[in-house]
């Protein structure tokens, strides 16, 4: 049996119609169990996403959304560059009102990074 590996592409992004576009709400979806690649070092990367959005016309589907991040795993690419990238792939997607991604790594060496990114630039939802 052979195993594919995938690369992360916005296209396995799905998403579903927002029954409550008239309201802003705020959905947060946390993956505590995120893996990336250092490109130095070929080590993985271990890190919690916290996803903060509010939604406009359509909400991201969490299993798409969680085989999409697994495809991060063989990727080998800084934090900053992951961070901003699933965001701007998100909003590419979703189109959301605003929305805020917290990565928070595990220490390696003895220092740890925690990473926000926001759209619209600006005030963060909530960020740490």
């Amino acid at each position: 049996m052979s195993l594919t590996l995938q690369h992360p592409s916005r296209s396995q992004l799905e998403t579903f119609a927002n029954q409550f576009p008239h309201r802003d709400y705020l959905i947060e979806i946390i993956c505590p169990e995120f893996t990336s690649m250092c490109p130095k070092t070929g080590q993985p990367d271990f890190g919690t996403l916290t996803i903060r959005y509010i939604a406009d016309a359509v909400c991201v589907e969490l299993k798409s959304l969680k085989l999409y991040l697994q495809a991060f795993r063989n990727e080998g690419i800084f934090y900053e560059n992951v961070t901003n990238r699933i965001l701007d792939d998100l909003v590419a997607v979703m189109q959301p009102r605003r929305i805020t991604l917290v990565a928070h790594f595990t220490p390696r060496g003895g220092i740890s990074s925690r990473i926000a990114v926001s759209h619209p630039t600006g005030e963060p939802l909530s960020a740490f």
